[in-house]
C-alpha cells in the first residue's frame, strides 16, 4: 500500500475522551486500526513542537484530505487515532442446489460502501483491517448498467458467462430496473435535512460539505417542494420549517456551526416529528439525514438506533441516509439506520459526489416507486449443482419472508438499478425431491436450459399488500463467446473485492486481473474510470 507522509510541522495531540459508543445488536461490529475497545470518542487538537528537519526524519503518515487538498490542521496519525466502525461481514459460501434451491434476499441500491472505499484509498490509508467497509454488491450499484427491455415494472438484463477466477465456474450477472415513475403520484417533496452540527464535524470534510450539499439540493427543488432544517448536537433544534425559498434555505444552512455532543436519537424524533407536520397527501415525504454516524447521547447504541427508526418509519416517512468524513466515521451506524427505516445510505467524500447523488440521480435518492423489494432466485439442480451469491450478505433473508408482506425488503427509486451475480458451478442433473418447480422429475425435462428462476416481490409505495414479478434465467453460455462491457466490468470489481477482502473464494483472483477486466469494460465512463485508478493506487499493473 502507498504511503503518504507528512513533511510539515508535527504536532503534540491533546485528546479528550468524550463518551464511548456501544452496539447491543447483536452484530459484530469491527474497528479499524488503531482503534481499542476502551478508546471512546475523541477531541483532537494540535500545537505545532517540532520545526520541519525534525518532522521530515519520522513517518508520520497522513491520512486527511477533501477534493484532493491537505488539511495541515487536522494531519493527525490514521493508525493511531482512528475510531471507525464497520458491521463485522461473513463471506457467503457455496449452497448445494440439492439441499437449498432457493436464494432469498432483499433488495439493496445502497452504494456508501464504494464512496467509502474510495476516500479511503485516496487517503493512503491501509485496508487491511478494514475489510468489512467492502461490500461488494454496494460497490457494483454505485454504477450504471445497459437494460434494454422497459416494458415492465422492473425490468431485466442478465448474462451468463466463463468465471474469470476459477475456470471451472460461470458467472451470472442480472440487473434489474425499477421503470414505474410515470406510475408513482408525487404532489411535492416535503424534505426534512437532518444536520448532525456536533463537535465532532468540525472538519472541512464534514459540516462544511454537507452544507454545501443540502445548497446543491435546495436549488433544484421546485415549486411544490418544501424543506425544513433541524440539527442536533446536544440538543435538536429546528432553524427552519416548510419553507420554498432558496434564500431563505441558504440563511439558514449558514447559521449552522459545530460544537457539542452527539445526540442523534432526539435529532432523529424532532425530524420525524417535523416531517409528519409537514405532511404532503401523495407527496414525497423523507428525512434526509447528514452525519458521520458517531452518536454518544441518547440512544447511542446500533440496535437501540434501529428501533427508533423502525417504529418512525411507519409514519410513510422514508429516509435517506448521507455519511460523511473521516477518523471517527461510524458506518455501522448509517448503514444499519438506513436499512431499518425504508431507506437508503450514501456516503459523500466530495462535492462531485454530492451532485451526483442530490441533483443529477435525486429521483433514483428520493422518489421511491417500489418498497419492500425482495428477490427470490430458484435454482434448477438439472443444471446447477451449487451456486454462491456475491454480496448481500447482510440481506439475507429466509426462504418463508419472500411471502410474508410483514417483513421489510429494500427500496427502490425512480430508474434505479439493482445488480445481482452469482458464482455457479454447473453439472448434470440432480434430485431434488422438493415440490418446487424445478424438484418434480417429471418437469425437470422441459427446462434443461434453464439456469434459475428469478421472482421479485414488491409493494407499492403507499401499498400494505406486495405483487409478484418472475423472470427466467436460460444457460445462454458459450465457451467461445465474447463478454459484454457490462459484464467484465462487473466481474472486475468482484475480483477486487474478492482481493481485498483476502476472500477464501479468490481463486485465481489478482488486482492485475481485475484491473485487465474493468478497464476492458468502462465504455468511457469517467466514473469506470476512476474505478480503475483505485485500483492502480492499489497496486494493480497498468
Amino acid at each position: 500500500m502507498k504511503k503518504r507522509f507528512v513533511t510539515l510541522l508535527l504536532a503534540v495531540m491533546t485528546v479528550t475522551a468524550l463518551v464511548g459508543c456501544g452496539s447491543d445488536s447483536g452484530a459484530s461490529v469491527s474497528t479499524a486500526p488503531g482503534s481499542t475497545s476502551d478508546m471512546g470518542n475523541y477531541a483532537v487538537a494540535c500545537e505545532p513542537m517540532m520545526d520541519a528537519a525534525c518532522a521530515e526524519d519520522m513517518d508520520y503518515e497522513y491520512t486527511y484530505a477533501i477534493n484532493g487538498v491537505r488539511d495541515t490542521e487536522a494531519e493527525v496519525s490514521y493508525e493511531e487515532f482512528n475510531t471507525e466502525e464497520y458491521l463485522e461481514i461473513k463471506e457467503n459460501g457455496f449452497v448445494l442446489v440439492a439441499d437449498n434451491p432457493l436464494s432469498t434476499f432483499s433488495a439493496d441500491v445502497d452504494t456508501g460502501s464504494y464512496c467509502n472505499l474510495r476516500r479511503i484509498i485516496n487517503d493512503g490509508w491501509s485496508l487491511d483491517n478494514v475489510a468489512s467497509s467492502v461490500r461488494t454488491e454496494e460497490i457494483i450499484n454505485y454504477f450504471d448498467y445497459e437494460v434494454n427491455d422497459k416494458s415492465d415494472v422492473f425490468s431485466v438484463q442478465y448474462e451468463v458467462g466463463n468465471c474469470p477466477w476459477n475456470e471451472d465456474h460461470k458467472l451470472l450477472v442480472m440487473t434489474f430496473q425499477a421503470n414505474a415513475e410515470e406510475s408513482v403520484s408525487n404532489e411535492g417533496n416535503n424534505f426534512v435535512f437532518l444536520i448532525d452540527s456536533s463537535g465532532s464535524m468540525s472538519s472541512k470534510d464534514k459540516l462544511e460539505l454537507a452544507i454545501e450539499s443540502f445548497k446543491m439540493l435546495a436549488k433544484s427543488l421546485g415549486k411544490n417542494d418544501r424543506v425544513s432544517i433541524v440539527t442536533y448536537s446536544g440538543d435538536s433544534r429546528l432553524l427552519l420549517e416548510g419553507s420554498n425559498d432558496y434564500y431563505e434555505i441558504c440563511k439558514a444552512l449558514d447559521q449552522i456551526s459545530a460544537g457539542g455532543g452527539t445526540n442523534g436519537s432526539g435529532g432523529i424524533t424532532a425530524a420525524y416529528e417535523c416531517a409528519n407536520n409537514n405532511f404532503i397527501e401523495g407527496g414525497n415525504n423523507r428525512v434526509i439525514i447528514a452525519s458521520d454516524g458517531d452518536m454518544n447521547l441518547g440512544i447511542t447504541s446500533t440496535g437501540g438506533l434501529t428501533d427508533l427508526i423502525t417504529e418512525e418509519k411507519e409514519t410513510g416517512v422514508f429516509l435517506t441516509v448521507l455519511g460523511f468524513g473521516s477518523g471517527n466515521y461510524s458506518d455501522a451506524n448509517m448503514e444499519s439506520i438506513a436499512d431499518a427505516g425504508n431507506g437508503n445510505y450514501y456516503y459523500i467524500d466530495t462535492i462531485d459526489e454530492a451532485r451526483r447523488v442530490l441533483v443529477d440521480k435525486l429521483k433514483q435518492t428520493t422518489l421511491t416507486v417500489a418498497k419492500d423489494v425482495k428477490f427470490q432466485a430458484e435454482f434448477n439442480p438439472a443444471v446447477v449443482y451449487s451456486y454462491r451469491q456475491i454480496g448481500y450478505e447482510n440481506r439475507v433473508m429466509s426462504a418463508s419472508d419472500f411471502n410474508d408482506d410483514t417483513k421489510d425488503g429494500g427500496e427502490v427509486g425512480a430508474g434505479q438499478q439493482v445488480t445481482i451475480a452469482y458464482e455457479i458451478e454447473l453439472v448434470g442433473s440432480q434430485e431434488g425431491g422438493i415440490d418446487l418447480k424445478y424438484q418434480d422429475s417429471e418437469i425437470v425435462e422441459g427446462f434443461e436450459n434453464e439456469i434459475c428462476t428469478v421472482a421479485v416481490r414488491y409493494k407499492e409505495p403507499d401499498a400494505d399488500e406486495s405483487s409478484k414479478l418472475t423472470y427466467v434465467v436460460e444457460n445462454n453460455t458459450d465457451a467461445d463467446a465474447v463478454h459484454s462491457d457490462d459484464f467484465n466490468f462487473v466481474a472486475g470489481i468482484i475480483e477486487a473485492s474478492m482481493v481485498i477482502r483476502d476472500s477464501e473464494y479468490a481463486g485465481n483472483a489478482t488486482l492485475d486481473s481485475a484491473y485487465i477486466l474493468a478497464n476492458s469494460g468502462t465504455k468511457g465512463d469517467e466514473y469506470r474510470k476512476e474505478f480503475c485508478v483505485l485500483l492502480i493506487l492499489l497496486g494493480a499493473d497498468e
